[in-house]
């Protein structure tokens, strides 16, 4: 019991430390680890069972987020948690049952397969999307989201699966040799494989200079202020003068989704001044404006060309369920091809793989964001960058504004959360990227292969009985009983 609770107790503080909102990348790949080395040595429910609490326990730096979040509503949130939760138990659960078998290698791969297809499957039936657990959390270490593009970020998490789960099945009880080494090499293989490739793809990034962007956002969370108030009034004029602050080679700045709210006396009013600086300095400026009719609403990017033609409206094109506004379904281009996208349009692979097969180089996106998930949904953004080849200005009203190249690295960021002053301000050379990927030319083959390899996992649980008694190596029973567990009579 005492070996159970540590495993447990140790999974659950790797994941609570390894994932979320403010992830150590190194604890990432050994959360799984303890319950993985666990999983010979107790039962299957046993198994299943720890794995489930200890990512649930996990999950619990992100709970006040969840219970608190009005864009994903209570229930899907809920089942998030425990449906995540599931899954990984469901993951170390095939793992025993596989190595059981003497299936070593499928036991460390099916399984990390298994959780990408059922989030693949995830993207395709949840209104909201996707937030990666696994691949933000190892975002800030390009060497490995290098993958992204060519695998998508499915890459990702499955190599932050695969390696505890190919340690943790070379360390099987009892296994044959043959076995440990044909799972340890291509374990091994696999993760060297994408290190190096990260490693070859950073050393040929050109980092030559091909526009200034900026991000900006007022500290100050308001959402869609009345453009009409003199609150909002006066935040206009004072991102006016931010803006004409900026440093002389910024053709881009992108302000938070939200940041006005609009009718249609108003929204010509309101953007006045904000088209006036953009004309004056000959900059872009892209704002986020929720417009009201008497029909519906709209949630707006507006981009200001900076020859201070008419505005430019991307209508949004993925919302919680409820929401009361009109879905777009069409890409929308600045000046220099410049794709707009909004927020929670980045927790799906449409529209910016669209855009990057349309030619565009920098996605500028105004986000609302929350409090503390800034950060993480900054980092989903990063690695629809990465997957497609495009660099991305984020500018979130409360989290993180940041703007990363197209192979992901960080260029500049800040915080509004932390901060005392009334703006925060960042700005960057963006080069122009490697134009369109694999990913973004192929798309989600990579999660298909994942479905039909945790598909082979299944199978093989039918096919391939059990030894009686002695599982791989002749050492189960005598392991199982010094557990204190009874022996199941199959996997």
């Amino acid at each position: 019991m005492v070996i159970k609770l540590g495993a447990l107790a140790l999974s659950a503080v790797l994941l609570y430390f390894g994932t979320g909102f403010a992830p150590i990348p190194a604890l990432t790949w050994l959360a799984p680890l303890p319950v993985l080395l666990l999983a010979p040595r107790v039962s299957a429910k046993a198994a299943f069972a720890l794995a489930f609490l200890a990512y649930l326990l996990g999950l619990t730096n992100q709970l006040n987020f969840f219970l608190r979040t009005p864009s994903v509503p209570l229930p899907i949130g809920i089942g998030i948690i425990v449906g995540s939760s599931l899954l990984f138990g469901l993951v170390v659960w095939l793992f025993r049952a596989l190595g059981r078998r003497g299936l070593l290698l499928l036991a460390a791969c099916a399984p990390p397969a298994l959780w990408v297809a059922f989030m693949y499957l995830t993207v395709l039936t949840n209104p909201t999307g996707i937030i990666w657990p696994f691949a933000t959390s190892v975002a800030d270490v390009p060497v490995v989201t290098q993958i992204a593009s060519v695998t998508g970020a499915w890459g990702v998490e499955f190599a932050v699966l695969l390696a505890p789960a190919a340690l943790a099945a070379v360390l099987w009880p009892g296994a044959a040799s043959a076995a440990r080494l044909r799972t340890g090499l291509v374990g091994a293989a696999v993760c060297l494989l994408t290190l190096v490739f990260g490693a070859v793809r950073l050393a040929g990034a050109d980092s030559t200079a091909w526009r200034g962007v900026a991000v900006m956002s007022a500290s100050r969370y308001q959402w869609a202020p009345d453009a009409a108030s003199p609150d909002a009034q006066a935040l206009i004029w004072e991102y006016v003068k931010e803006i004409a602050g900026l440093p002389v080679g910024i053709d881009t700045v992108v302000l938070p989704e939200g940041t006005l709210g609009t009718d249609e006396a108003s929204l010509d009013r309101a953007l006045a001044p904000l088209r006036e600086i953009a004309r004056d300095r000959n900059i872009d400026v892209v704002i986020g404006v929720v417009h009201t009719t008497p029909e519906i609403k709209y949630n707006y990017s507006v981009d200001l060309p900076a020859g201070g033609s008419a505005p430019i409206y991307y209508t949004k094109w993925h919302f919680a369920p409820g929401a009361p506004f009109r879905r777009g379904d069409k890409l929308v281009f600045a000046r220099d091809h410049v794709g707009l996208a909004n927020c929670m349009d980045l927790n799906f692979p449409a529209p910016i793989r669209d855009y990057a097969r349309a030619g565009s180089r920098l996605m500028a996106v105004p986000a609302a964001d929350e409090f503390g998930n800034g950060w993480q949904h900054s980092r989903m953004g990063l690695l629809r960058g990465v997957e497609t080849g495009l660099s991305v200005a984020w500018a979130a009203q409360w989290g993180t504004p940041m703007i990363s190249d197209p192979w992901g690295r960080v260029l500049t960021e800040r915080d509004t959360e932390s901060t005392r002053q009334p703006f925060v301000v960042a700005f960057a050379d963006v080069p122009s990227g490697p134009g369109p990927t694999v990913y973004a030319r192929f798309g989600d083959w990579f999660a298909w292969l994942c479905l039909a390899l945790a598909a082979a996992g299944l199978v093989a649980l039918r096919s391939v009985p059990r030894e009686p008694g002695r599982g791989v190596g002749g050492q189960d029973a005598f392991l199982q009983r010094a557990a204190g567990e009874e022996e199941p009579t199959r996997g």
